[in-house]
């Protein structure tokens, strides 16, 4: 049972690392990176992932382009 929950743990950090670095932005205006989600499902998805790496690095969530 714990090892079935560590597996699904790494896999959902696998996933935002992942999903992170190929949607990761620096935005113009500010030099800010930012994780960009191109729907509010992956927002969700990843959201409490989001916040920490948030807090950690100063990365930055947006849901679609910055405009």
């Amino acid at each position: 049972m714990v090892g079935a929950l560590l597996a699904i743990g790494a896999g959902y950090l696998g996933a935002y690392v992942a999903y992170r670095q190929t949607h990761l932005e620096v935005w113009a205006n500010d030099g800010t990176p930012y994780v960009i989600f191109d729907s509010m499902a992956a927002y969700y998805a990843f959201r409490p992932l989001s916040r920490i790496d948030d807090r950690l690095t100063g990365t930055g969530a947006h849901i679609g382009p910055h405009r």
